[in-house]
This record gives C-alpha cells, sequence and structure tokens, in this order.
C-alpha cells in the first residue's frame, strides 16, 4: 500500500512571505505585537489566519519558561452515578484550554495529604503552571498549602468555612446549588404538592449542606408547614441507592407524608425513585447520563461555562475572582 505523506505545516518563513516582512517581524507580532505598525501587524495577521499557521508550542515554552499546562486530579470512581459531573467537567475543561493552546495533565491522589505530595512534585518539576481543584471541602488543607507555596490555583467549588467572596486568595467557581434546589422545590409546590421531602447527604458536606439550604428556603416561603413536620421530610443518608431507597421506605413505613422528592444527587433520586415508582415526582441534581435515560427531572449544573469561567480565572486572573452560576431544572 503506497503511503500517503503527512501534509507540511506552515513554518514562520511561510507566513513572512505571504505577508511581505521579515521573520523576525513575523515573530513581533506573535509575541510583542504593540511593537508592530497595525497595518503590518494586520497583513501578518491575515497571513497567519489564511495558512492555519501555529506557533511551536515547544519553543514558546522554551521562551516564556511557562508549561502552558494545567494541573487537574483524577478522581476515583464513586460508589453511585452522581460522579459523572466530574467526568463532564473534565472533558468541557480539556477541550476549552486546547482552544487556549494549554494542556490538561491528570494525576491521581488518595487523599489531600497525597495530593499535595503531588502539588510539590509538580511544581519542583516546573510540570504545570497552575492547578483546577475539585471537590472542595470544609478545612480543605490544599488550598492553603497552594496559597503558601505561591502557586496559581482556581476550584471548581467553593472555599467551604471561609469568607468565600470576600478572600482573594481563594479563586473560584461554583453553581449556586441552594437557588437549583429552591427553584426546583418551588415547581414542585405550584405543581401541587404539599409535602416536598428532601434527601440529601449527612450534615458537614458544603455542597449537600447548601442544598438542603435551598430546599429550606422553599418550604419555608410557603409557610404552610410547621418545623416539625419539615424536619420529618428532611432524609439524609450516604450517596448509595440501596440506602437512599431504604431511607424513603424508612420515612413512609413511620407514617410521613410525601408527595414530591428532592434530592442532593442523581444517585438518591434513583433509590428514592426505586420506592416510590411514578406516582411521585422526584427530581435529582446533576442530570448525569442515567437519570436522563430513566426519565428522572434533574437539576443541571452548566458545566461548559464553568470550565470557561474557571480558565478565565486562572489564565487571565480576569474579575471578579469568584463566579456563582446558577444551574437550572430539566423536567421529565
Amino acid at each position: 500500500m503506497t503511503r500517503v505523506p503527512a501534509p507540511r505545516l506552515p513554518t514562520v518563513s511561510d507566513v513572512a512571505s505571504v505577508a511581505g516582512v521579515s521573520r523576525q517581524t513575523v515573530s513581533n507580532v506573535l509575541n510583542a505585537p504593540d511593537i508592530v505598525r497595525p497595518d503590518t501587524r494586520g497583513r501578518v495577521e491575515k497571513a497567519i489566519a489564511d495558512l492555519g499557521y501555529r506557533p511551536h508550542a515547544s519553543a514558546r515554552r522554551l521562551r516564556t519558561r511557562k508549561s502552558s499546562t494545567i494541573g487537574i486530579r483524577l478522581d476515583p470512581v464513586q460508589n453511585g452515578i452522581s460522579g459523572a459531573v466530574l467526568d463532564r467537567f473534565l472533558h468541557a475543561v480539556t477541550e476549552q484550554a486546547d482552544a487556549r493552546d494549554h494542556r490538561i495533565l491528570l494525576y491521581t491522589a488518595a487523599g489531600p495529604d497525597d495530593e499535595i505530595a503531588q502539588f510539590r512534585r509538580l511544581l519542583d518539576g516546573a510540570d504545570v503552571d497552575g492547578f483546577v481543584l475539585t471537590s472542595t471541602f470544609f478545612d480543605d488543607p490544599r488550598t492553603e498549602w497552594l496559597i503558601d507555596a505561591g502557586a496559581d490555583f482556581v476550584t471548581f467549588g467553593r472555599p467551604w468555612g471561609l469568607d468565600d467572596m470576600g478572600d482573594p486568595q481563594h479563586r473560584w467557581v461554583d453553581v449556586d446549588g441552594r437557588a437549583g434546589v429552591a427553584s426546583a422545590t418551588e415547581d414542585l409546590l405550584g405543581r401541587g404538592a404539599t409535602h416536598v421531602a428532601f434527601l440529601g447527604w449527612p450534615e458537614g458536606s458544603g455542597a449537600g449542606d447548601d442544598r438542603r439550604r435551598g430546599w429550606r428556603d422553599a418550604l419555608g416561603a410557603r409557610g404552610a408547614l410547621d418545623p416539625a413536620s419539615i424536619d420529618a421530610l428532611d432524609l439524609a443518608v450516604e450517596d448509595s441507592v440501596p440506602l437512599a431507597s431504604a431511607a424513603v421506605r424508612a420515612a413512609l413505613d413511620a407514617g410521613v407524608t410525601v408527595d414530591a422528592v428532592v434530592c442532593a444527587s442523581d444517585t438518591l433520586a434513583l433509590g428514592a425513585s426505586v420506592v416510590l415508582g411514578s406516582s411521585v415526582p422526584v427530581v435529582g441534581y446533576d442530570d448525569t447520563p442515567v437519570a436522563s435515560a430513566l426519565g428522572l427531572s434533574s437539576v443541571e449544573q452548566p458545566l461548559v461555562e464553568v470550565a470557561g469561567a474557571v480558565l478565565s480565572l486562572l489564565l487571565d486572573d480576569s474579575e471578579p475572582r469568584h463566579r456563582l452560576l446558577r444551574p437550572h431544572t430539566i423536567w421529565r
């Protein structure tokens, strides 16, 4: 079989020839455009676009002493189905980083201390310019270590327990789970439900507690239930389909009236729907592929927008330094 040679990629010399300038002028347009006359810069930029020229990444990294690489932890496989949200975020941030001529370096870690050891190794080797952290939690030692080390980072998730809106050292992007769950609860109440239960995680999870507050906000605003009734509708278990099913079944056996359920995750929503069937509306959180396949309503996080905001904060140091994005409910 005849081997077809790969097409030759355009070079700086090709750009210079088409634009009618020197190689140095092309280099100036790429690296110091302000020193090039506007009309000359325009000709060079047009030649670059017409030829589809891309600067040699390795040479640029040597020149700037930047790796153009961002480190992100590859989270371990979790029980349940809700871990898929981080997979989708990782895909979105990798795609958008590539469009900005940056690469994603994935690393694994068994826990916070192990991840800090990875930070040290990657920074010592100049392998990355900064980090994107996920799965933030109360008293998270990873962010404090990076601040002390003077490393660039942005978190997908607020620095729970700190002055998240006022601390300039913590750049973060998050999705407003409180508002998302409140909106879903309000919609269920508007559709005629009177006893909307919340199936969430045990107290102490930043994201879980935030989503629970949204549910309580919505029920409190309606004012139809007394505090004791609201407490009876507040169910908490670990993120597990069997545990979620058992919690809902126990509530029903105890005589708790439930005519709708809003959940902190799609895993919990699946467990609730196993017990309640299609007769009681159930809303999950994250809009995972499993929720879509099973026809479960779910609160969707705008992960493409999250990825773009994370990269803007990390690479452009843009303002404001904190972004709280609004989710919306996918009804099925």
